[in-house]
């Protein structure tokens, strides 16, 4: 279980938040439903923090948070979110959740901690792999499986997290 991060499709580093939010933004006015985005990372690397501001830049208003007791959390935006921490999670348990409803339903699903349960994700995926790095410096591994993550990845690679 993990993430090989040195064969991640793009890498982007974020000098501070408002670096973060580019990503996200970049992300979210992408998102369609059946998104999912797959984060992982150390604890404290940012996962919720990234989590937040994809939601805000998909029109979610409520205060988003960390998920870890009640695993699934769903709000209201542009589109549903569905922001999932699957940290206390095994796999089995994961697989009697039923999350397919999620991933293949008419919102977006972002799910912590990922890797745990990378088995059941959906063959399409955007994996972020957040690395903390000094302040609030952040290195982000992404890699996409499938479309339409590979073009994400491609116009990112070619023009950056500036885009709109």
């Amino acid at each position: 279980m993990g993430f090989d991060r040195a064969s991640a499709d793009w890498i982007y580093e974020a000098e501070d938040l408002e670096g973060t939010g580019r990503l996200a933004a970049f992300l979210a006015a992408r998102a369609t439903p059946g998104t999912v985005i797959a984060l992982d990372g150390d604890l404290g690397a940012g996962k919720t923090a990234f989590s937040q501001l994809f939601a805000k830049h998909l029109e979610v208003r409520d205060t988003v948070n960390s998920p870890t007791f009640t695993l699934i959390k769903e709000y209201e935006g542009r589109l549903p979110f569905y922001h999932m921490d699957v940290y206390r999670l095994t796999l089995e348990e994961a697989e009697d959740l039923g999350l397919d409803e999620y991933f293949y339903g008419p919102g977006v699903t972002l799910v912590e901690w990922s890797s745990i349960i990378d088995e059941i994700l959906p063959e399409r995926v955007l994996h972020i792999y957040i690395e903390a790095g000094l302040g609030s410096k952040r290195k982000m591994h992404l890699t996409g499986r499938g479309d339409p993550y590979g073009q994400w990845i491609s116009t990112l690679r070619e023009n950056g997290a500036a885009l709109k």
